[in-house]
């Protein structure tokens, strides 16, 4: 029998209560600052198009009437073509911007956007603002400032009822955990109607190729035609969904003159430099949308397409229904019904027992399924490595082909365990059959598909098809990625010049990290 001793409080005992006093209180605060329900708001639609209002009407409208019932789609592969034309259309815009992010960083190109946004407003754009609240709570009194200005409105998706500190961050968590760990992972930037951008790019340095440590290797689309106005359609059930909260609701004391005042001078002291740099120079030598509209920039149109985005009520669902997951049943049909090939690029690959038996079976069937995804030592996300790393024998088993993409030279990968920044692989996109693509938000992952919101454009057009196929193969080759094989029933990596049995170069601590991961059975969160 165990025998139990009563001793005299000590400082280790003290330590305890008082570790129990700070948890007891976390709890007492989040109930505290529990999130209340969203006032009542009139409906907000996107601004309708015109002949010839705006710059970009004057610029646009003739493509478009050339080519009625067709959209045009050019993917942005670069991270500096893509930042300059997200500046570009809002230095021509004259009616409107929209913009919904995942994340938005205060660094060089998130501060360059930002001053860009108050100059459209400042010349009378109306200027919406949609950006998950994961990432927002931390920048709140940003957001706030640029909420202050007459033109601009700011809403945040699911939001922390208390908007500032750790304490408040945990307790809320932890007593709100469903519903904050919900997220919308969306990604738009739509200007008069007239333009848009998709894809997997959230805005700051690292998504654009501007950090001097990560850079993503990421994937958009630009958009002209029908398939903007769709884009705008689901920016605006976003946008007036009961989970988008009025940035005056949350804290109206930081929305103010004076924050504003204080906003543009942090952003003129940060960006003074600005015009040196390679960003600013690429805006000044190459106007891609004027030499789109020239028909000098290519550009492929296309009859079939389809903008699709999950329902916003899919963040407040108390259990999974299909019915709120449009990206996933729109999205996984496609790749089943593949008829020669299939090229997916998934930085969060974890596809379970039903993906893994999906795709296993498409390649049995005689079809070729080929996977580019994060390797152990270039996913800051172990856990997500931990999720997958269990299905890649089923899936080389049953004739599917995968490749893990190397961290690219110079890169310091945060070794978090459940970071969400700074992988080196950031694309969700797949093509199929050299006829079809999707560029998106969506990653093959059960967090993609139940938790998070998602969203994406697939097109049918060959040549699109085919580019993608291209960016696949050329991310596949030695020189970026390891390609995984079975030999002797055990896992088998190779460059061509280095051979592996065992992830490649990733330490101790990563492993362990993935490990964990799969040995706490976190997959359905991943």
């Amino acid at each position: 029998m165990r025998t139990i001793r009563r001793a005299a409080p000590s400082q280790s005992t003290c330590i305890s209560r008082s570790h129990l006093i700070v948890v007891l209180a976390a709890f007492a605060l989040a109930a505290c600052s529990s999130l209340q329900d969203r006032p009542a708001l009139p409906v907000e639609k996107a601004l309708p198009v015109s002949a010839e209002s705006t710059e970009l009407d004057r610029l646009l409208h003739d493509a478009e009437s050339r080519r009625a019932g067709q959209s045009a789609f050019r993917l942005l592969k670069e991270g500096p073509e893509a930042f300059a034309v997200r500046v570009q259309s809002a230095r021509m815009a004259g009616r409107s911007l929209d913009v919904q992010t995942y994340i938005w960083h205060a660094d060089l190109t998130g501060g360059i956007i930002a001053q860009e946004l108050l100059a459209a407003a400042d010349r009378g754009v109306k200027v919406r603002l949609l950006v998950d609240d994961m990432d927002a709570r931390a920048k709140n009194s940003g957001f706030a400032a640029l909420s202050a200005h007459p033109n601009i409105d700011v809403r945040l998706f699911n939001p922390f009822a208390s908007r500032s500190g750790f304490l408040g961050f945990v307790s809320e968590g932890l007593s709100s955990f469903k519903r904050i760990n919900r997220r919308m992972h969306n990604k738009t930037w739509i200007a008069d109607n007239r333009i848009a951008v998709a894809g997997g790019r959230n805005i700051g340095d690292e998504y654009f190729g501007a950090s001097d440590e990560v850079n993503f290797i990421d994937l958009d689309f630009a958009m002209l035609g029908p398939v903007v106005r769709d884009a705008s359609a689901s920016f605006d059930k976003y946008w007036n969904s009961a989970s988008a909260y009025p940035m005056e609701f949350l804290d109206k004391q930081a929305v103010s003159d004076a924050e504003l005042q204080k906003l543009r001078s942090r952003l003129a002291e940060t960006l003074k430099d600005a015009g040196n740099s390679r960003y600013a120079k690429t805006l000044r030598e190459d106007n891609a949308i004027k030499r789109m509209a020239a028909g000098d920039w290519p550009i492929e149109w296309a009859h079939t397409y389809r903008f699709v985005s999950d329902d916003p009520g899919k963040v407040t669902m108390t259990k999974r229904d299909a019915k709120q997951m449009h990206v996933a049943a729109i999205l996984l049909p496609e790749l089943q019904a593949t008829q020669s090939q299939a090229s997916i690029i998934s930085p969060y690959f974890v596809p379970g027992d039903v993906g893994t038996d999906g795709l296993v079976s498409v390649a049995k069937s005689g079809k070729q399924v080929r996977i580019l995804t994060n390797s152990l030592v270039a996913n800051d996300v172990a856990a997500v490595h931990g999720g997958y790393s269990g299905y890649r024998p089923r899936l080389l088993e049953g004739g599917v082909q995968l490749w893990e993409l190397k961290p690219q030279p110079g890169e310091e990968i945060d070794s978090s365990l459940f970071g969400s920044s700074g992988a080196s692989l950031h694309t969700k996109a797949f093509a199929v059959d050299h006829r079809m693509l999707f560029v998106g938000s969506y990653n093959l992952d059960p967090r993609s598909t139940w938790l998070n919101c998602e969203q994406g454009v697939l097109v049918e057009n060959e040549v699109l098809a085919r580019q993608l196929e291209d960016i696949f193969t050329s991310q596949t080759t030695g020189d970026h990625a390891w390609h995984v094989t079975l030999q002797n029933d055990r896992l088998h990596w190779t460059d061509g010049n280095e051979n592996f049995d065992s992830d490649p170069k990733a330490g101790v601590g990563r492993r362990f990290q993935a490990w964990f991961a799969r040995v706490l059975g976190l997959e359905g969160q991943l």
